[in-house]
């Protein structure tokens, strides 16, 4: 079968590799249907950060059909159609048993401890599987992963009722955390990205308020109304130093992005102010929430991606998203469907 493989750093191959066999028990078999490109997906591939095996079929946001169950795999059956959950979590260390499995001590991710949807197939724990609604087309369930990524960002944030957020970087998790604002949360959006075509994008499918990060620019926007909540998208230490500058007292600065650098500011703005710095890591249980956000949100995530054909152009793609030529907030490949 055909499978898209990192060997190193800047080494991405598209090769033939052998299918897997019958699953052992607890684990499944999948036809992969569609899966999507990640942020992190590039930042291994151009940084080797995160290779643990060489090679490693990557890709971690994906959609399947079951076609193989091993012994005790519960009530999964051939032909269900699923969603895959990124995370490789250990099930025994402290914090798995508290219910932590997205900071689990032994934490790897699917697609780098283990091989990742970009292939024809997969196999899995069934214990990674969570099976959508047919109704739901294959490029927008390979979307389930990233919406719960961003999902767990918004939940971290705990915006209260009707206060305005800012969402800073309108790149998938981003646009993403502000399609759920606009649809589970009822204040005002103001977004904030240097990308203006981008921005309006996110804009009309949220019904957001594209804004420069400048404290003038959002009161306008907001009618004098106080900001106390946002989510930082980007991982940009200056953004990151920005919007907390521009928040008011008594709210939170959600962090979801991948940084480089460190970040120097005044703890005392955080004790003044009584003002929450949150950490947001892959998700922990929300993936089920937003596979069932699916249906209704279907729309507007059909809207924000793009298509590649098939696996044959997943190294191209790589190096047209790391050069910021990316058509949509997000690239799907099509493989099954």
């Amino acid at each position: 079968m055909k499978a898209v493989r990192l060997h190193d750093a800047m080494d991405l191959r598209v090769e033939e590799v052998e299918r897997p066999g019958a699953p052992p028990a607890g684990f499944v078999t999948l036809e992969v249907r569609a899966a999507g490109i990640c942020g992190s997906d590039l930042h291994n591939y151009r940084t080797g950060q995160w290779i643990s095996r060489r090679p490693s079929t990557a890709g971690h946001e994906f959609c399947g059909r079951v076609t193989a169950v091993g012994e005790g795999v519960g009530d999964l059956s051939v032909g269900d159609l699923v969603v895959a959950d990124s995370r490789f979590w250990c099930g025994e260390c402290a914090s798995c048993k508290s219910g932590r499995t997205n900071v689990c001590e032994a934490l790897g991710f699917v697609g780098e401890v283990c091989d990742g949807g970009f292939a024809e197939a997969v196999q899995l724990p069934a214990r990674l599987l969570v099976r959508h609604a047919a109704s739901v087309p294959a490029k927008v369930a390979a979307m389930a992963e990233p919406l719960a990524v961003a999902l767990h960002a918004v939940r971290r944030l705990a915006p209260r009722a009707g206060e305005p957020v800012l969402v800073v970087g309108c790149g998938t998790i981003g646009g993403l955390a502000a399609l759920l604002l606009s649809d589970l949360h009822d204040g005002p959006l103001v977004l904030a990205d240097r990308n203006a075509a981008r921005t309006e994008v996110v804009a009309r499918l949220t019904g957001g308020h594209p804004v420069a990060l400048d404290a003038g620019a959002i009161a306008s926007a907001l009618g004098g109304a106080r900001l106390r909540y946002a989510i930082d998208a980007t991982g940009s230490t200056a953004a990151i130093a920005q919007a907390l500058h521009l928040l008011h007292g008594g709210g939170a600065l959600a962090l979801v992005g991948i940084s480089h650098g460190r970040l120097d500011f005044d703890p005392n703005i955080l004790v003044e102010r009584e003002i929450a710095l949150v950490g947001c890591h892959a998700f922990a249980e929300e993936l089920p929430e937003a596979v069932a956000l699916l249906p209704r949100l279907a729309d507007p995530l059909d809207r924000l991606c793009e298509v590649l054909p098939s696996l044959d152009a997943v190294p191209d793609a790589y190096i047209r998203l790391l050069r910021g030529e990316a058509a949509a907030l997000k690239t799907i490949v099509a493989i099954a469907d």
